[in-house]
């Protein structure tokens, strides 16, 4: 199906496929195999049954949600019609946040900001890692978004868009968490099901090299099939002179100084998602495009998302495929997968690129690091176990998914 770019900033609702999700009023137990109705629109706060009796939230982030759980509190019984995710896309500097956050206070939606190389350098004990780098050879310091703006043609780039993978990756888990744990649906600023589109423009920048660029792929396909997909893209498209001049604006000055954000990789992002991206996703999830040049109306993109049907897709369609599960076990594994085991999730990124030079350490380099992190409060246990950070330490049980830090 070709996609239409609306060239308004005051854009209308465009007839894309869609998702699924549970009505506030669907029987939850079927005598044949159906354990839910597929609900059809999501509603906006103003439109919202304000007297829907919805059980009170999971505390996935202090619980772990166990066998004994999952027979006394059932997934179904939280999912509403906005029990969805919806990925808000587009080029560097087009406006996601600002139209994130206000779509998801619209929507009554938990937002979730793109991830950054600030989730892996800054520790839970608050301490940036970036401050050890005049302590470290060159091969094992610090390199994140600034650093590849300035510096884009470093041999840690390739690590850095795997890291941004990775990231991008478990920010999603949490979103699958939230939702399946609360019911309130998610609106997240870009996904891992769109980070390829940066790893293409990088290629094609000659910033990383073709066997980089397949260890990048081969992470991602041994990892993303354990996801499910998202109900609702947005994409907010902006032309790359418009991108450049709203750099210009927000004047981050590793930005406008950037030899990584040419015109050559701005353009290369633009035809990645809308050649390559949007067609593939909307196989997948229902699909909202808006010319973003000069913004736009939140509350319009609102009264356009209450008019999707999410239902109107029977049980041999790819849309919304994810979301179509039977059993209320197989809800519960789903659960207990996103809320627990991060860990698990962890390993399916154990892929050997022994022959990548780029994502290789140097035996001493690794050896300093290491040093390094066994003299530093906080750094030589997994969060929780330091007691030098201050943890109390009484029982290893528990293991965090991030067992490293850089």
């Amino acid at each position: 199906m070709a996609l239409v770019i609306v060239r308004s900033s005051s854009a209308r609702f465009l007839n894309f496929p869609s998702v699924t999700c549970v009505s506030k009023s669907a029987s939850r137990i079927s005598q044949k195999n159906l354990f839910f109705k597929q609900c059809a629109f999501i509603s906006g706060k103003a439109l919202r049954d304000q007297d829907l009796k919805i059980p009170a939230p999971y505390p996935y982030k202090e619980k772990r949600y166990l066998v004994f759980n999952a027979i006394f509190d059932r997934t179904t019984r939280r999912l509403n019609e906005n029990s969805k995710i919806i990925s808000v896309e587009g080029p560097i500097a087009a406006g996601k946040t600002d139209f994130a956050k206000k779509l998801a206070e619209d929507l009554d939606f938990y937002h979730i900001p793109e991830a950054t190389l600030d989730d892996l350098y800054i520790t839970p004990y608050n301490f940036d890692l970036r401050t050890l780098d005049p302590q470290l050879p060159e091969g094992v310091r610090t390199y994140d978004e600034k650093n590849f703006c300035l510096e884009p043609s470093n041999r840690k780039a390739a690590s850095f868009q795997i890291q941004k993978y990775q990231l991008r990756y478990f920010r999603y888990v949490d979103a699958l968490a939230h939702v399946l744990n609360t019911g309130q649906g998610v609106v997240i600023e870009r996904s891992p099901y769109s980070d390829y589109v940066f790893a293409e423009a990088m290629f094609s920048s000659g910033f990383i090299s073709a066997r980089a660029r397949r260890a990048y792929y081969e992470v991602k396909q041994n990892t993303i099939q354990e996801l499910m997909k998202p109900h609702l893209v947005i994409y907010l498209d902006v032309p790359v002179n418009a991108v450049k001049e709203n750099i210009k604006k927000r004047n981050h000055s590793h930005e406008v100084q950037s030899k990584a954000l040419s015109d050559e990789y701005l353009r290369k992002m633009e035809s990645v998602y809308k050649t390559n991206f949007l067609k593939e996703i909307s196989e997948h999830a229902e699909l909202l495009v808006y010319d973003w040049s000069r913004g736009g109306d939140v509350e319009v993109v609102v009264e356009d998302i209450e008019r999707i049907d999410f239902e109107r897709f029977d049980k041999y369609d790819k849309k919304m495929k994810d979301w179509r599960i039977v059993k209320e076990w197989d809800w519960a594994d789903r659960r207990a997968l996103y809320t627990n085991n991060k860990s698990f999730l962890m390993t399916y990124f154990n892929v050997p690129v022994f022959d990548v030079p780029e994502l290789l350490v140097e035996a001493e380099d690794l050896k300093a690091l290491e040093d390094l992190k066994n003299k530093t409060p906080g750094l030589k246990y997994r969060p929780g176990y330091n007691a030098d950070a201050g943890d109390k330490v009484l029982f290893k049980t528990h293991m965090d998914y991030r067992n490293v830090y850089f």
